[in-house]
């Protein structure tokens, strides 16, 4: 059960999903939901019954429009408070982005401000068709944290992420999909199915060989030296389990393997 300003978690099929519920508030991230975000993303790498996890808004119309400014009087009112929040909301995405399953984002609507954010932590990202990115800092006086931009450099590259943020315009679904940034594009009307559609395809292979991937493709992107040394464990693991005979059996008698994880 949701209740506004707060997260919401329902897993079925191996399939974590996790909604932003503040809808009055446009799916606003308010600090005890960064901080409940956080906790998710720190708990669900140990869980055996999720292969995917999709992140997505409350409803259909906003995917989130950022941190709740409502927590800013008293939670970002002078620069060392600003400073604790930022890490907080950096901090939370980095969480995501550590979660070893795939994650997918599920986008109705704007993206706004810390919500790209959110967003850009995902691995794979599934919008509507008429839905946008955007971060408004400049038109607020407010610095944007330079961790954030590394994040949308990585995703959107440079080039959009200036655009961006000098003019404070929308990047839309449409062009962030030319750019590589968005993986599906579809009508508001097709975005959960092809969503659900494409975490079961994920789910159904094997889960330590897309372990291992991810871990690589964060290692290289990061240019992080430890992260890559756990991809090759994750590597070595992947090549030494039961999922690997199974693979190998079900090729052999020509039908789907059922993978375990083991």
């Amino acid at each position: 059960m949701k209740t506004p300003g707060d997260i919401q978690i329902d897993i079925a099929d191996g399939i974590a999903t996790l909604r932003l519920a503040n809808p009055s508030r446009r799916n606003a991230v308010s600090s005890a939901m960064w901080q409940k975000i956080a906790a998710f993303a720190a708990e669900v790498p140990a869980r055996q019954d999720v292969r995917v996890v999709i992140i997505r808004g409350d409803g259909e119309q906003m995917f989130s429009a950022g941190a709740d400014i409502s927590d800013f009087a008293t939670a970002r009112s002078g620069e060392g408070q600003a400073r604790a929040y930022d890490d907080l909301v950096e901090n939370t995405c980095k969480a995501i982005e550590a979660i070893p399953q795939p994650t997918i984002g599920m986008i109705f609507g704007g993206c706004i401000g810390a919500g790209s954010s959110v967003a850009a932590s995902c691995d794979l990202r599934v919008a509507a068709d008429d839905a946008f990115f955007a971060v408004p800092a400049a038109k607020l006086g407010l610095g944007y944290d330079p961790r954030g931009i590394t994040r949308f450099i990585r995703v959107f590259g440079a080039g959009a992420t200036r655009q961006v943020l000098f003019t404070a315009d929308r990047l839309l679904a449409t062009r962030a999909h030319m750019l590589g940034a968005v993986h599906v594009v579809a009508p508001a009307s097709e975005v959960e199915a092809r969503a659900i559609a494409l975490a079961k395809q994920i789910a159904g292979n094997a889960p330590l060989t897309i372990k291992a991937a991810k871990a690589a493709i964060r290692a290289l992107v990061t240019d992080n030296s430890d992260l890559l040394a756990l991809a090759e464990q994750f590597y070595a693991a992947a090549d030494a389990s039961a999922d690997y005979a199974e693979g190998r059996k079900a090729f052999a008698e020509k039908r789907p393997p059922v993978f375990t994880g083991g």
